[in-house]
């Protein structure tokens, strides 16, 4: 373990100052988590984490959300597929994220997630690779299910920032971090329709051999070369190894309080964020470090191991299941609105607005992704507020406002597709004001809510199995406006029963 001498530490949270964007961070001396973020020091281990775990979510999306944005006109005719595929489609691919994030949530208490990020990055891009091969539907299916396990960079993404930030940033940093990689689903829809229209009309592809060669020109090479970086910059832990991390000064008593009452502790963003009454010292390595009791209030939070005990105690309480019912709905709603949307535009208006392309639905349905930038930071930064004078119960009550909010315009938006949409008087701008509205409190509310360890990978397979359900929505419902609406109850009706389970103070 390094030494406390060569760090920069404090006994408690500083205050801030606009030169710990750039200077070394500040760390707890006694789990090595990090007080500040500092964005712009590349040489720092801590920005490093930080900025490979938004990026390693980033470009996963370039393969995993490359479909959606092709589908409507090039991919759907090329395979001839009809509107029922297109939906199988859309599910299969969530179904595997689903699957997957559920098992590397524990990978990730295992192995550490710099290693499983850079894995599911190099894993996905051998499907991605083979995606040209594409020739019916059962096909598509195929490559779209083993392509969809790229979804699951979401955890090792939120897991990396938790294990290297302190509780006073870590919601800003999570939320950071989610909000700058669900940007790459608003990229991709750009980058894929853009470089589409590039390969027919300016270098004369075929649609059948453009569409196929986008996926080898962009996703294959960008995620092999992110998970090396990965790899290569990449810490574990702020102890330097993912192993090394029982050897910190906090770990003894803080691993027998986890197991005393594990589900309290995970609840806290952390596995055991509780304040410790503790004194720590500067110790060369060769030195014995035990914590002693003293007047020095910090946060004794370390990541420990996962045990079968741990997990079923975790996976049974209500606080488990009350951020993960709500993430169902936020980031449930975002995957529908950017599966569907393109597609809802397209069929809309390609006929009755000249000029209205597949490439058009691509460049408006992308405005929701890159909403994310500030938008999710954003739920994660109040969420971090909110905490400090309200503790837990003021950051639950802000997660499932958000989530009731989105639920009431997604009604609103389903209503009024479902009247003008037989007659074809939809306004485009009504349309994007409304649902625009939906995915700013969707998003605000995937920032408000962040967990690590076995409850990323818990909370994220929630987030897709929202994403699952309200695909089979629009499987099942072929009027566009029903399936809004039907989702608007939905989300409404998770976020009301989730209001009465009870919260820690803090």
């Amino acid at each position: 373990m390094p030494s406390s001498k060569n760090l920069r530490t404090s006994p408690g949270v500083p205050p801030f100052q606009w030169s710990h964007l750039w200077e070394p961070a500040i760390v707890n001396p006694v789990n090595l988590k990090s007080y500040t973020i500092p964005f712009f020091n590349l040489g720092d281990p801590y920005a490093r984490a930080f900025h490979l775990s938004w990026l390693g979510f980033f470009v996963a999306f370039l393969s995993w959300f490359a479909f959606p944005p092709l589908i409507p006109d090039a991919i759907k005719s090329d395979l001839a597929l009809t509107d029922a595929q297109v939906g199988n489609s859309n599910i299969i691919a969530l179904a595997a994220t689903f699957i997957v994030r559920a098992i590397v949530g524990p990978l990730v208490d295992h192995w550490g997630p710099r290693k499983v990020m850079a894995g599911v990055l190099i894993l996905g891009a051998i499907p991605s690779g083979l995606a040209g091969t594409a020739r019916s539907a059962e096909s598509l299916y195929t490559l779209r299910f083993f392509i969809g396990i790229l979804g699951a960079t979401f955890v090792p993404c939120q897991a990396w920032t938790s294990a290297f930030f302190d509780k006073s940033c870590v919601g800003s940093a999570n939320a950071l971090v989610g909000g700058w990689g669900n940007m790459g689903g608003g990229a991709t829809f750009i980058i894929m329709t853009s470089l589409f229209q590039s390969l027919t009309t300016t270098y004369g592809l075929t649609e059948h051999v453009a569409w196929r060669a986008a996926f080898v020109i962009v996703p294959v090479p960008i995620l092999l070369g992110v998970a090396v970086l990965v790899l290569i910059f990449g810490q574990d832990h702020p102890a330097g190894r993912w192993s090394d991390r029982q050897r910190l000064v906090a770990a003894p008593l803080e691993i027998r309080r986890a197991s005393e009452n594990p589900v309290f502790a995970s609840k806290k963003g952390f596995k055991g964020t509780e304040d410790a009454v503790i004194s720590v010292q500067p110790v060369d390595d060769e030195e014995d470090t035990t914590p002693q009791l003293d007047s020095t209030v910090v946060d004794v939070a370390v990541n420990e191991s996962l045990t079968l005990d741990t997990m079923s105690k975790i996976v049974s309480s209500p606080l488990t299941w009350l951020p993960a019912l709500a993430y169902l709905t936020t980031f449930g709603v975002e995957l529908a609105i950017d599966s569907k949307m393109a597609d809802v535009l397209f069929s809309l208006y390609n006929k009755s607005q000249p000029g209205f392309t597949q490439t058009t639905a691509g460049y408006y349905t992308s405005i929701f992704g890159f909403l994310n930038i500030v938008t999710r930071p954003l739920g994660g930064y109040f969420g971090d507020v909110l905490y400090r004078t309200f503790g837990t119960k003021g950051k639950k009550i802000w997660t499932l406002l958000c989530g009731l909010i989105m639920g009431v315009t997604l009604l609103a938006g389903g209503f009024y597709l479902q009247k003008t949409q037989p007659n074809g008087d939809a306004q485009l701008p009504i349309l994007m004001g409304v649902f625009s509205i939906s995915a700013i409190f969707s998003e605000l509310g995937n920032g408000a809510n962040f967990a690590l360890g076995v409850m990323s990978g818990l909370v994220g397979s929630c987030g897709n199995l929202g994403g699952i359900i309200f695909a089979l929505v629009f499987r099942f419902q072929i009027d566009a406006g029903k399936g809004f609406w039907i989702m608007g109850i939905v989300c409404i009706a998770i976020n009301v029963l989730l209001f009465p389970i009870h919260v820690p103070e803090s």
